[in-house]
């Protein structure tokens, strides 16, 4: 397969700050400023799978926080009746 040629001339504006950002980036990567943002801009998007994992993880995690808060909730009012009982006593 033959890769399309990079014919299209395309023209952005930004700061004199962004343009030394691009240009240390693409040193680092040891390419062009025009190949990093090609590079930067086709990156495909992430694993749907992933995502759907991270999504049921979030799930999971909210859920178990729920639990938590109330096991908590239900261990302090215990807590607050056995001191209340020994004030009594006292």
């Amino acid at each position: 397969m033959q890769a399309a040629l990079k014919t299209e001339r395309i023209t952005i504006l930004g700061t004199p700050d962004f343009k030394r950002y691009l240009n240390r980036e693409a040193k680092k990567e040891g390419i062009s400023v025009s190949q990093l943002i090609r590079q930067r801009c086709e990156k495909k998007p992430a694993n749907l799978k992933d995502e759907e994992l991270l999504a049921t993880l979030v799930q999971e995690v909210s859920a178990a926080t729920s639990r938590a808060k109330v096991s908590l909730e239900k261990g302090l009012n215990d807590a607050e009746k056995i001191l209340n009982e020994l004030r009594r006593v006292a």
